[in-house]
């Protein structure tokens, strides 16, 4: 079964925690998916000032995808979202 564009994917939020204490721990595995996602992708990260944090767009089976790493702390996360 194929999808139709009303139950597509078109978000992946990958949570995490913003600063240089967390950047290697496991409290940023959904950062590292949404970049190794977006690396695949041939696509990158930039600053979205009104989602609170990165987004990379790109397509996937000619849909568009968005990747977003909210740039608030993982518990602040809805703000973003």
């Amino acid at each position: 079964m194929t999808p139709d564009s009303s139950s597509a994917i078109r978000l992946i939020v990958g949570l995490g925690n913003v600063g240089a204490e967390y950047e290697r721990t496991r409290h940023n595995a959904g950062f590292w998916f949404v970049d190794a996602v977006a690396r695949a992708a041939g696509a990158s990260f930039g600053a979205e000032r009104k989602f609170h944090g990165e987004l990379a767009r790109l397509r996937d089976h000619g849909r568009e995808l968005w990747l977003l790493k909210p740039g608030t702390y993982m518990n602040r996360s809805g703000q973003a979202v």
